[in-house]
């Protein structure tokens, strides 16, 4: 197929470009490069795609409706893998109005073209924060209808979203639900790449909460595979991706990163904060029954290739904005 992946520049978006590739697809991969988080990351992830056979950047901004539709003119696709977002809880209250900008209005510019155009394929990425509050282990049947944040209440609004053109335009939509997403060259913003920096380089590590909280870590080429799978036709579909096992504690979590560099964290310990969840765990019941779809990555063999990649490219890292 020949796809149109927006966020390929993204910690998610690289490594779904990658499988596409690998599975012999050609990909379009759209980026606006935003500095959300230092963007030498993203060019990074961007290098590693450059020359691939069948791949073609576009530096563009999903929220662009003119620059869209011009795309949609310029290339025929077969489908659409939206995962060009703004991520990040706290930062979504710093700053909630582009979330929707990005997140749904963005989303809506993508589905107005595939219909204009006659792309019928539709994966969504979505996000394990709006089960916020429910009981766990969470199922897709549960009611989330009570974001505790502006960047989950912007993922709800893409998700019904694209139910409507479904409903409207009979277009077929996965709607992939990610948990905790983490591996080599992951987002500087999140807990794990902070979490080994400042252990490595002997600063306070800051921690909200008691770090008893859990969270069901699932890695990155697990989720870039999930993906890639949920362009099969299912109609309208929400899907958990997530690891399926144990969720680990963020206390865990820092010990194990203890042991893999050798060194000690030094933690300045802070408030729960109340965006913040405190415990995750996916049933994924329904992505192995849909799908075929089984993560095969420990967090604990995750958490080691994770740190392993960021010795290897320590001294450029270290340099990144945190």
């Amino acid at each position: 197929m020949n796809i149109l992946l927006t966020g390929a520049a993204g910690f998610i978006g690289w490594r779904t470009a990658e499988l596409l590739l690998d599975g012999g697809h050609t990909v379009v991969g759209v980026d606006n490069f935003n500095d959300y988080y230092d963007v030498r990351l993203k060019k990074w992830r961007a290098a590693q795609l450059d020359g691939r056979v069948g791949y073609t950047p576009v530096d563009l901004d999903i929220e662009d409706r003119a620059g869209v539709e011009a795309l949609f003119e310029a290339h025929r696709f077969d489908a659409v893998v939206n995962l060009a977002a703004r991520a990040g809880v706290r930062a979504s209250i710093e700053n909630p109005y582009v979330y929707f900008t990005t997140n749904v209005t963005g989303t809506l510019n993508l589905l107005e073209c595939m219909r204009l155009h006659e792309v019928g394929k539709l994966v969504l990425a979505s996000t394990s924060s709006l089960y916020a509050g429910l009981p766990i282990p969470f199922t897709e049947v549960l009611p989330v209808n009570t974001p505790i944040s502006p960047y989950a209440a912007s993922k709800k609004a893409a998700e019904v979203l694209a139910y409507t053109y479904r409903h409207l335009y009979k277009l077929d939509v996965s709607v992939v639900r990610y948990f905790t997403v983490y591996g080599p060259a992951c987002r500087p913003d999140m807990s794990i790449l902070r979490f080994i920096r400042w252990i490595d380089d002997g600063r306070p590590l800051t921690l909200y909460g008691d770090g008893t909280q859990t969270r069901d870590f699932t890695y990155v080429d697990d989720i870039a595979s999930g993906t890639v799978a949920a362009l099969k036709p299912v109609g309208y579909e929400i899907i958990n991706l997530g690891g399926g096992r144990e969720p680990v504690s963020i206390n865990t979590m820092i010990r194990t990163f203890e042991e893999l560099l050798g060194k000690e964290a030094v933690i300045d310990r802070q408030p729960f904060h109340s965006a913040d969840m405190q415990h995750t765990s996916a049933d994924i019941t329904k992505a192995r029954r849909l799908l075929g779809w089984e993560p095969e990555t420990s967090a604990a063999d995750g958490f080691a290739k994770t740190v392993a990649w960021y010795k290897e490219h320590r001294d450029w890292v270290r340099v990144l904005s945190l």
